[in-house]
């Protein structure tokens, strides 16, 4: 394994003026020396984890840093600029420029390493001889931290000493001396020892800080974590454990980063005066920490002000100001951010409910889809198996499949109900949620009247979890209280409320299908199309389909054509982009070429994620052409009546389409349209940039970059 840093990786002069230029300029290094695959790709991930949130620090630092398919090994390459670039820090410019780039998925032991480098940019005498080194080859050794003398060396350049070996000799009883009256000297004395991210600090720390308080210091338990879990991870323990030994406080920090997550003691948690939390990305397991005074900040704020988010938590405690006790967070809300909007939070919760729905469908759907196939369209007339099977029968087997089919396919509404109800309110909610999906089967109101069921049943939970409970009765509430009450309002609300509007609105939706033809039908496929390749996957693509496969739970000649516009469309982005890579593939990257080849195989089994790594590099480009085809598709599949009982397959399920030769073509065109539309605008991209040099990647970093 090579290592993180040499001296090819540094660049003492950098001349770069802006930070796209400096990244630029590192990852050139990074490429040259073969750690970096795709220049350009990777300078997309850079430009797309700035995007996220700045990576400028105070005292004059840059840390860019990504993950990223591109880097064949963890590696760290560093700049040091003269009149400084703004990496977005508070303070200013940065001279001091740090690009980590570690590989999807990097090994434990180099981003251990990594962590370690972010933990020493918090030591001013590590900066210092960083910045007064000379010679690439001695910042190098200073990053890697190699060599004791080396960073001795280092340090006295920084500090301008001329007593390089007797000098160093008195310094360390100098600060062992003065450490009781100067609590600022003892971290760094600490830090100029490397260390990994889960070493103890703080409980070394304490024991000096503890001398001047009483017997049991302060006691506080941190969680750091960012997006990347890179850098700011540690950084920002780094800087929290050193203020708490200058103010005399025990903290330990749980670092839910790249180079692993390392559960606090549980008996840590249970002993800490107050917890906080210094994070980008949601907290894992944050309800260890129930009930103890909390202080929730962003990463940033630990890395910044770490003494104030100290002293904020110690008046906290003071006060008595604790958070509210442990209370079930809905599984589609822990990642939430707090300013969420309510229509971001309920696109979330039905989301979960079709997510849970759509293995139901798949295995309803093609079991039901391949009866027809083998026994024909009027085996849904079978007697019941269990009454008669004849073992040499393709008939009993298909009627077999078929049953098979149908009560698998009689779980969707129940289940889309329950686990949308499990979205808003967790486990609690699935009980009423199954119930109220049930009912709604009972009542005739179909897809639609599941839907609202989930969604009233998540609303009781959560309104029954927010009363007030005696201690004595908490243990039964989950168990008897809350699906006991929460069935009843919601069976009340299903058969006597609301239940009739909606089995009647479903009823006229259903009525409305049945009778789609000419324009209407057509402007629908083009509509679903549009959809289908708008988010490529995404929630707007799960509606369409949510949409096509309520349908074949009670199927006609209406939903069957939606069912098959969708999937037509839903393959065309894809098959798209793997065409337009053949054709045309100098216009494309070559990670992206070979991305085409697995686009065939996806697009063809109808999974239209595949085209998302063309759409993320350039999605001005890419989206629109995937749109038009889809909506051309659709369209299509409509005019010619084409219909499908499977909810899945692609082109595996063919013969089960009516129409079938109708239907490939009406793919095969929108495939074409979306490629010639792509080819079009990446040419004209390429021609008014008059360089063959500007690949779409390059395009694609400027895009996000101004996102």
């Amino acid at each position: 394994m090579s290592e993180l840093i040499t001296a090819e990786l540094v660049d003492l002069d950098l001349s770069a003026e802006t930070k796209d230029a400096a990244a630029r300029s590192l990852a050139e290094r990074m490429a040259a020396s073969g750690r970096v695959t795709d220049l350009e790709g990777f300078l997309a991930d850079v430009a797309a984890r700035e995007a996220q949130m700045p990576t400028g620090l105070d005292g004059g630092i840059g840390i860019p840093h990504c993950r990223s398919t591109h880097v064949t090994e963890p590696t760290l390459a560093f700049g040091r600029s003269a009149s400084g670039i703004d990496f977005g820090a508070p303070d200013g410019p940065a001279d001091l420029i740090f690009l980590i780039a570690a590989p999807a998925g990097g090994d434990a032991d180099h981003l251990s390493i990594l962590s370690t480098l972010a933990r020493h940019l918090m030591d001013g005498e590590f900066t210092g001889a960083l910045r007064s080194a000379t010679e690439p080859g001695r910042a190098a050794s200073l990053i890697r931290g190699d060599a004791p003398e080396a960073a001795e060396a280092g340090a006295a350049d920084a500090t301008g000493a001329d007593e390089a070996g007797a000098g160093k000799a008195a310094e360390e009883p100098t600060t062992a001396a003065e450490a009781p009256t100067t609590a600022a000297e003892e971290p760094t004395a600490a830090a100029a020892e490397p260390t990994p991210p889960a070493a103890a600090e703080p409980t070394a720390a304490a024991p000096g800080a503890a001398a001047p308080e009483p017997a049991v210091p302060f006691r506080i338990v941190a969680i750091t974590s960012c997006p990347t879990g890179i850098a700011h991870t540690y950084m920002a323990a780094e800087s929290l454990e050193k203020a708490g030994t200058a103010a005399g406080v025990e903290v330990f920090v749980e670092t839910q980063g790249s180079a692993g997550f390392k559960r606090l003691d549980p008996q840590l948690v249970a002993d800490a005066d107050g917890v906080i939390l210094a994070h980008d990305v949601e907290v894992r397991d944050k309800e260890r920490f129930a009930g103890k005074p909390i202080v929730d900040v962003g990463v940033k704020a630990g890395i910044n002000r770490p003494a104030e988010l100290i002293a904020e938590v110690r008046q906290k405690a003071a006060r008595g100001e604790v958070s509210a006790p442990a209370r079930p967070t809905a599984p589609m809300d822990k990642g939430a951010g707090a300013t969420d909007s309510y229509a971001t939070r309920l696109r979330k919760w039905l989301m979960t409910g079709v997510s849970y729905m759509v293995p139901f469908v798949a295995a309803g759907g093609l079991l039901i889809a391949l009866a027809f196939a083998i026994g024909g369209y009027t085996i849904n007339k079978a007697p019941s198996v269990a009454d008669h099977f004849v073992w040499t029968e393709a008939t009993s087997w298909a009627a077999l499949l078929f049953q098979i089919g149908g009560v698998a396919f009689g779980f969707l509404v129940p289940v889309l109900a329950g686990f949308i109800a499990y979205g808003m309110a967790d486990r609690p909610g699935l009980v009423p949620g199954f119930v109220g999906g049930a009912i709604a089967l009972t009542i005739n109101a179909g897809f639609l009247g599941g839907l609202i069921a989930g969604l009233i049943a998540g609303a009781v939970v959560m309104a029954i979890q927010r009363v007030t409970i005696p201690p004595v009765l908490r243990g039964i509430m989950p168990v008897v209280v809350i699906p006991l009450i929460s069935s009843v309002i919601v069976g009340f609300l299903m058969f006597l409320v609301v239940g009739k509007p909606v089995a009647a609105l479903q009823k006229g939706l259903t009525d409305w299908l049945s009778g789609l033809s000419g324009a209407n039908a057509i402007i629908l496929g083009a509509i679903l199309g549009l959809m289908m390749c708008f988010d490529l996957g995404g929630p707007l693509n799960k509606v369409a389909y949510a949409f096509a496969v309520g349908g074949l739970a009670n199927p006609n000649e209406g939903s069957l054509k939606v069912m098959a516009a969708v999937m037509a469309a839903g393959m065309v982005p894809p098959l798209a982009m793997a065409l337009a890579t053949t054709v045309r593939g100098r216009l494309f990257t070559k990670a992206e070429r070979e991305n085409g080849k697995a686009a065939w195989v996806l697009g063809a089994s109808f999974i239209t994620e595949g085209a998302i790594p063309f759409a993320a590099a350039d999605p001005l480009r890419v989206i629109p052409s995937a749109m038009a085809g889809g909506a051309v598709t659709g369209a299509l599949s409509m005019a010619f009546g084409c219909t499908l009982r499977a909810p899945h397959g692609g082109i595996f399920v063919v013969p089960l389409i009516g129409q079938p030769l109708l239907y490939l073509l009406a793919i095969a065109i929108g495939t074409c349209v979306s490629t010639a539309l792509v080819i079009l605008l990446k040419g004209l991209r390429r021609a008014s940039a008059g360089s063959p040099a500007d690949t779409p990647a390059s395009d694609a970093s400027g895009v996000t970059v101004a996102a």
